[in-house]
């Protein structure tokens, strides 16, 4: 994974590519122990990922809220710039310059003040598309940075998706994360997306992969290993055995609930009453009613959103309202 530093892999569905990403999570499991080696999962599909909760290389239980997931990412890097904070005072390189560094310091002194040695990152993101629709930016601010500057950190990334389409995999993307594996893909356009080279539409399927590693000219064909879901949760429970999960407070990502701030719109409250009355919410019927704009309809129904008024959003039909009539009159 240090010659990697960071991976993408992509692939249409059944192609091979969950076994791939669980067929690297359990060989880390079963290669390093928790104190060497940490993991960040972040599994917007809420399936593939939710298996590892409770294994005690986890720094924060498997995050699975697109929205939460920016703030996770965002974590990641407040903890790379605190290591590379860390190197600056003790002049040293990289994770392991700084390790060697702590483990002659730890011979010279009491064991009450040995420092801790830093354990490497392994961020793992299944369907990067999810995140991407969610928040965009912020997930590309996040990626490009651990991209560009962790791998000195220890901090690795491994990024999933089906969608190999430009706007999932962007340029800036593609171009910080050299290695990659392309499984089964639908046209050689996608293909391209991924390798700068076609020949992934012509892959077989089941594990059939060309994978590209860093500085290498042109991809190498090779058959992944396939890896059963009854082996990885026994590789899972006798992880659990060994030692129980103590999750990081600090890279926890907290609730949306804690930031939620005061709407400056007149109209907020008039609009709660309306939706809650008509026991529906689109941002259409605001438009309609208040005869406003799209942008101050939609940022509306985004706050009723944030304070648990209306649910997500769910495509074309109009929004569950979650608060009923006797409801808004006993908090007035």
């Amino acid at each position: 994974m240090n010659k990697m530093p960071h991976l993408l892999i992509a692939g249409a569905t059944g192609s091979g590519k969950s076994v791939c990403v669980n067929g690297i999570i359990t060989t880390i499991l079963m290669r390093a122990k928790p104190h060497e080696v940490k993991m960040m999962m972040i599994d917007p599909k809420k399936v593939e990922l939710n298996v590892y909760n409770g294994i005690p290389h986890l720094l924060a239980p498997v995050v699975t809220d697109p929205k939460k997931a920016a703030r996770a990412l965002k974590k990641v890097v407040a903890e790379m710039e605190r290591r590379y904070d860390l190197f600056s005072d003790t002049g040293t390189r990289n994770i392991e310059g700084y390790n060697e560094h702590v483990r002659r310091y730890n011979q010279t002194v009491e064991e009450e003040e040995a420092q801790p040695l830093l354990p490497y990152i392994v961020v793992l993101v299944d369907e990067l598309a999810d995140l991407m629709m969610v928040a965009s930016s912020d997930v590309e601010d996040a990626i490009t940075r651990l991209a560009q500057m962790a791998r000195a950190a220890g901090i690795h990334l491994i990024i999933a998706t089906q969608r190999p389409s430009v706007d999932v995999i962007t340029g800036i993307i593609k171009a910080n994360i050299p290695s990659r594996i392309a499984f089964g893909v639908s046209s050689q356009t996608d293909s391209r997306t991924i390798l700068d080279s076609g020949g992934a539409e012509k892959l077989l399927g089941r594990g059939d992969m060309l994978f590209m590693p860093v500085g290498a000219s042109k991809p190498m064909r090779v058959q992944g290993a396939f890896l059963s879901d009854e082996e990885v949760e026994r590789i899972v429970d006798h992880c659990i055995e060994q030692q129980k999960a103590s999750y990081q407070e600090e890279m926890i990502p907290e609730e949306t609930s804690e930031v939620v701030e005061e709407v400056d719109d007149e109209l907020f409250d008039d609009a709660v009453k309306l939706v809650i009355e008509m026991e529906t919410a689109s941002v259409s019927m605001l438009q309609r009613r208040f005869r406003v704009g799209y942008t101050r309809a939609a940022r509306l129904i985004d706050a009723m959103e944030d304070r648990g008024i209306v649910g997500p959003y769910e495509g074309s039909k109009p929004r569950t309202v979650l608060v009923s009539q006797t409801t808004e009159e006993k908090t007035s």
